[in-house]
C-alpha cells in the first residue's frame, strides 16, 4: 500500500489528464460548461433553486475549482474524500422542474451524467481549440480516462461517453431536451457580467463601474460563449454558423499565448504544486 507521498492520484503523469489540467487556458473552458450546463432545463432549475452563485459567485468559483483541482492533481484518497463530500451535499438537494413542477434530485444519474459531459467536453476542445497539440487518439484516452472523474460523483462509469464519438451520439441525443428557460437566460447574463471584487485584499465588496477588471473579464466571457457547439449558441437565440465562432477561436489562441508568457509561478495552485513534488521525488516525467 502506497503512501500518500508516493500516490500520483488517479491520473498521474503520462496521463492526458495532466497534460490537459496543466493549461492556464481551462479557466475559459470552465466558463463554456457553464454556458452550456444552464441550457438543460432541470440541470439549471437545480443551481438555480440550491445555489449561492448570485450571492457569492467567485467563492463558489474557488471551491469548484479546487474541487476539480483535487480529482486531478490530488493523491487518490484526496479525491476520493472530495468526491464523497460532493456526493453527500447533492443527496440533500432537491428542485422542482420548472415546467410539470414535479420535486425531483438534484443527483439523478441523467443531471450527472449532463454536467459532466459539458463539463469534460469543454475542457478538451477548449484546449485543442486554444493550440494545445492533441491527437485525436488523445481526445478519446482524455475522455475514457475522465469516467473515474464520473465515478467519484456516483456515476457509473460505463453509462458516461468515453470517446469523443460517443460525447458527440450524446449530444445528439439530448439535444431535444435542451432550451433557453428564464433561468438559464439569467444565469448567463450574470456569467457575462457578474460583479467583480474591486480588492480582494480586504472584505469583498462588488463594483459595477465598467473598468479595466470587467472589460477584461468580459472579453473571456464572450470567448467562452463563442466556443460553444453551434447548436447551443442556437439555443441562446445567437448566429450559429461556423464562421461565427472564428473570432472566439483566435481570441482564446491569443490568451493562451499570453497566459503562457506569465511565470507559471504565479498561475499555479497548492495542489499542483504539490503533484509536481511528488512526481518529481518518485522520478516520474509530469
Amino acid at each position: 500500500m502506497h503512501s500518500d507521498e508516493e500516490d500520483l492520484g488517479l491520473f498521474g503523469p503520462g496521463s492526458v489528464t495532466w497534460r490537459v489540467h496543466a493549461e492556464p487556458i481551462l479557466l475559459v473552458a470552465g466558463l463554456r460548461s457553464l454556458y452550456l450546463q444552464a441550457l438543460h432545463p432541470r440541470a439549471m432549475a437545480g443551481v438555480a433553486q440550491n445555489s449561492s452563485y448570485q450571492t457569492d459567485p467567485w467563492g463558489r468559483l474557488v471551491r469548484t475549482s479546487k474541487y476539480v483541482a483535487t480529482t486531478i492533481f490530488g493523491t487518490t484518497a484526496e479525491a476520493r474524500a472530495a468526491g464523497r463530500r460532493l456526493v453527500a451535499l447533492h443527496a440533500r438537494m432537491r428542485a422542482r422542474d420548472p415546467f410539470t413542477g414535479e420535486e425531483f434530485r438534484v443527483d439523478e444519474p441523467e443531471l450527472l451524467r449532463w454536467v459532466h459531459v459539458a463539463e469534460v467536453e469543454s475542457f478538451v476542445s477548449t484546449a485543442r481549440r486554444a493550440g494545445v497539440a492533441l491527437t485525436p487518439a488523445d481526445v478519446d484516452d482524455y475522455y475514457s480516462e475522465q469516467r473515474r472523474s464520473a465515478a467519484l460523483v456516483g456515476l457509473d462509469p460505463a453509462s458516461v461517453p468515453g470517446t469523443a464519438a460517443e460525447v458527440a451520439d450524446y449530444y445528439r441525443r439530448i439535444q431535444p431536451e435542451l432550451r433557453l428557460t428564464r433561468d438559464a437566460a439569467e444565469t448567463a447574463l450574470f456569467l457575462t457580467t457578474p460583479p467583480v471584487p474591486w480588492n480582494l485584499s480586504r472584505p469583498v465588496r462588488w463594483t459595477l463601474h465598467l473598468g479595466p477588471p470587467r472589460l477584461a473579464y468580459f472579453g473571456v466571457a464572450a470567448t467562452a460563449f463563442g466556443l460553444l457547439p453551434a447548436w447551443a449558441r442556437r439555443r441562446y437565440g445567437m448566429p450559429g454558423l461556423p464562421t461565427t465562432a472564428l473570432p472566439a477561436e483566435l481570441s482564446v489562441r491569443t490568451l493562451r499565448l499570453a497566459l503562457n508568457a506569465v511565470p507559471r509561478r504565479f498561475l499555479e495552485g497548492p495542489i499542483y504544486r504539490a503533484a509536481m513534488e511528488r512526481a518529481a521525488r518518485l522520478g516520474a516525467p509530469a
